[in-house]
């Protein structure tokens, strides 16, 4: 029974020889991103307040990012499976085009309506002063974040076409210089340690800003000067000409994904802002406690990748429906018991956690509650994340829709509306309501699962 959850040595072998980099990446990301947090939170709560909702509001775009180079990244994985490094070729010119777009547009909706965006987080009860700094801090974060839209886009680029290629250590290179870059700067430029100016939060974003440019350098030049091992590379730049058929099955395959992810990620912000309306305690005590989940998630996330990659590589190859249904099964049993393990680490650390931060005892224990929370649901989002990735792995971009954005808007986010605005409900339980929310979620991803439909070659 055991072995048709658990591989063996091969198995794990070929899953951590993706994952494992992925995880350190993520790791090293998000505990250098937990640092920052802290240093932020040193100078205080409003500081930190506004960098999180700004931070909050970019995390829409970075999906978008990631939904559009994903979304030809289904394309680019069973391209390598099938060993035709044209086709890959044509995914990257097309993911560099969707990505240069998206980083224009970005840059101009935040630059003109970024401080509308913020002031939708700060209408829940409090002292109208404490709003006001909040605001300031928010916008000053934000002009410099602006910046880093660009190369962040662009890094996404490369990196994902390294990943979706077997290049996996490069990428995680990268983004581990980046973040030590981005924590080294951070001490320097928010303090102003050695001579610097102590610039606050704007160092905070100058210092992500320049981080984001190293790590771009770093993945595109090693791209470039290793086009043995990288053979999409040559003559990418030599014409933006992608085969009319691949777009049209790109559009409609893939960017949906994007669709999804903006969805999405709007879906998160939304709910975020309903959080908010309980009060101006919520938003610091929400940072607090996402800070630890996503450095908690870090390895089920990653095997979420690991799963997408995987199986777009064996559908690519031509694998036996058969082969590809127990590799799935067993690498969504590694995702959910790594979630297990750090769940229970989650849980042990929230009473602790929140004391670093200079901030009230009444932020501390919100967060607290809200870490608890986030720990007991942890399984299920890492089932409903592998879920996610295995269904958009056969191009089943309208299932993963459904699946994804629109169960977050008719679910979690309606939930929240509702109960905030009709409701005089406190965020501790509308917090467990949404989220208890997602085990539903699962329910549907099994079902989904079973079905097979995503178990399809998209290159023949």
């Amino acid at each position: 029974m055991l072995k048709r959850y658990i591989g063996d040595r091969a198995f794990f072998r070929r899953v951590f020889g993706i994952a494992i980099p992925i995880m350190i990446q993520n790791g090293i990301t998000n505990f250098v991103s937990m640092l920052d947090n802290i240093m932020v939170g040193q100078i205080g709560t409003a500081p930190m307040s506004g960098a999180s909702i700004v931070n909050g509001l970019l995390f829409v775009f970075n999906l978008c990012i990631f939904g559009a180079s994903s979304g030809a990244g289904i394309f680019t994985a069973q391209f390598y499976g099938s060993q035709d490094h044209k086709g890959v070729r044509h995914t990257f010119r097309f993911k560099f085009l969707i990505c240069a777009f998206l980083a224009v547009v970005g840059w101009a909706i935040f630059r003109v309506g970024g401080e509308s965006l913020v002031r939708l987080y700060l209408t829940g009860e409090g002292d109208a002063a404490d709003a006001a700094q909040v605001l300031a801090y928010g916008m000053q974060y934000l002009r410099w974040m602006l910046w880093g839209l660009v190369p962040f886009a662009l890094a996404n680029v490369y990196s994902s076409t390294l990943r979706e290629t077997g290049q996996t250590m490069v990428p995680m290179a990268a983004g581990i210089a980046a973040v030590l870059i981005n924590l080294c700067l951070n001490y320097v430029l928010i303090f102003g340690h050695f001579g610097a100016p102590a610039m606050g939060v704007e160092g905070a974003a100058l210092a992500t800003v320049i981080s984001r440019y190293a790590e771009l350098a770093i993945v595109a030049v090693w791209t470039h000067t290793h086009s043995q091992k990288n053979p999409f590379i040559r003559g990418a730049y030599h014409s933006f000409r992608i085969p009319a058929v691949l777009l049209r099955d790109i559009f409609l395959k893939g960017m949906p994904l994007l669709v999804n992810e903006l969805l999405w990620a709007s879906g998160v912000a939304v709910l975020n802002q309903c959080y908010s309306t309980c009060g101006l305690t919520v938003v610091p005590a929400m940072n607090i406690s996402s800070t630890l989940f996503n450095l908690s998630s870090v390895v089920f996330m990653a095997m979420g990748v690991s799963v997408g990659i995987i199986m777009g590589q064996m559908l690519g190859s031509g694998c036996r429906e058969e082969e590809v249904r127990d590799a799935n099964r067993k690498l969504i049993t590694v995702s959910v018991a790594s979630s297990v393990l750090f769940g229970l680490l989650m849980a042990s650390v929230s009473g602790a956690f929140p004391r670093i931060y200079n901030t009230t005892q009444e932020v501390r224990l919100l967060a607290s509650r809200l870490i608890l929370i986030s720990a007991l649901v942890m399984p299920f989002d890492a089932y409903a994340n592998a879920t996610y990735f295995t269904l958009r792995s056969g191009g089943q971009v309208m299932v993963t829709l459904l699946f994804d954005s629109c169960y977050t808007w008719l679910g979690n986010v309606s939930i929240a509306f509702v109960l905030s605005r009709l409701t005089s409900i406190t965020i501790i339980p509308l917090y467990t309501v949404c989220q208890l929310a997602n085990c539903c979620k699962c329910i549907l991803g099994t079902i989904m699962l079973k079905q097979g439909k995503w178990i399809r070659n998209l290159t023949e």
